[in-house]
């Protein structure tokens, strides 16, 4: 049965003399197998009844906030509030290619946290996934596995096999099984619509403000601190060295002004951060590397988030290790005027 005939079998006005004249819809289960169901079952542990917000929220920008907002006000108080995203992200899977991303799976249910979800349901984008029909899709995850009663999607929400139903398909289609369905628009700024890809660009660019503009928050780096060439000790400028999810998208190579912050901090510490391959020492290894300016200790195994606040200088060679010394000192001196002059503004 094609998309449009499901549709048309499937709309309020069919499904209401279906109802009428007693008779029962039957579960279309074409195109996904057996297995993949029961992977999904197994690995999942939900909580049902459920209010969904659906889709990838990589950066959870301040339109995938309001788009979680809006959820968040039209959930019923019996329903847990929840996100339902994908992995691998689709772009990746469909085009074969790792896909960095602005939240790692950490990250993001961490943020999702703050603003009210309950719970983040991480479907396995697979073959069987991505053969589901837009029907199939609500009637198989949305209703029978998760028990939705209410969802909210962006404007340009898309899914089902090859992307074929929309935003508003997916409202025409929940509201055969009785489920409201909120299409909220694209934010803007400063005219231009807020997205994942701008965001990207921006931190292509080191240009962490607008970063910070789009996403309503510093965009940050969260890692544990693992041993390195203590090198920066040697300097006078001693380091943390952070290890990052793999997955993590950083942004241009260089030096930036940050707050760190950490179980061991009582409050947010000053630092500089150095994202690059260490030219100077014949570096070849992606490192991030932090010096706090105000706090002295042992972080070794701890959890430091940096919330970048201002770009201070691209990465550089220099021909001695006193020349880099020097500048480590300027780059300190320059992130301490930066930190006070963000920290005014705020």
């Amino acid at each position: 049965m094609g998309y449009t005939r499901l549709k048309r079998a499937f709309s309020p006005v069919t499904m209401q003399k279906k109802i009428a004249n007693g008779g029962k819809t039957a579960a279309i289960w074409a195109n996904v197998s057996e297995c993949f169901l029961c992977q999904l079952l197994c690995c999942l542990v939900l909580q049902t009844p459920t209010a969904i917000a659906l889709g990838n929220f990589d950066g959870v920008h301040r339109g995938h906030q309001q788009v979680i907002r809006t959820l968040v006000e039209a959930a019923p108080p019996d329903c847990y509030r929840s996100v339902i995203t994908f992995s691998p992200h689709p772009q990746a899977f469909f085009s074969g290619k790792e896909r960095l991303l602005l939240t790692p799976a950490a990250e993001k249910r961490a943020l999702l946290s703050q603003y009210g979800i309950e719970q983040v349901i991480v479907l396995p984008f697979t073959q069987d996934l991505a053969a589901l029909s837009p029907l199939e899709f609500i009637e198989q995850i949305l209703v029978q596995q998760l028990q939705a009663k209410v969802l909210s999607v962006g404007f340009n929400f898309g899914f089902g096999r090859g992307r074929s139903g929309t935003a508003e398909d997916l409202k025409t289609l929940c509201a055969a099984f009785g489920i409201p369905v909120h299409i909220v628009s694209p934010y803007c700024q400063g005219g231009d619509r807020v997205s994942s890809s701008a965001i990207r660009h921006a931190l292509a660019t080191g240009d962490v403000d607008l970063a910070r503009e789009l996403l309503g928050r510093p965009y940050t780096i969260t890692g544990t601190v693992v041993s390195g060439q203590q090198l920066g000790r040697q300097l006078g400028f001693p380091t943390a060295n952070i290890a990052l999810p793999t997955d993590k998208l950083l942004p241009r190579h260089g030096v930036y002004a940050c707050r760190v912050t950490a179980a061991a901090f009582t409050r947010p510490q000053s630092g500089v951060v150095n994202i690059g391959v260490r030219p100077t020492v014949d570096g070849h290894a992606l490192t991030t590397e932090v010096h706090l300016l105000d706090w002295h200790g042992n972080l070794y195994n701890q959890e430091l988030t940096l919330h970048l606040e201002a770009f201070i200088r691209p990465e550089m060679q220099f021909s001695a290790l006193a020349d880099l010394q020097s500048q480590i000192a300027s780059d300190c001196h320059k992130a301490t005027a930066l930190l006070q002059r963000v920290e005014s503004y705020a």
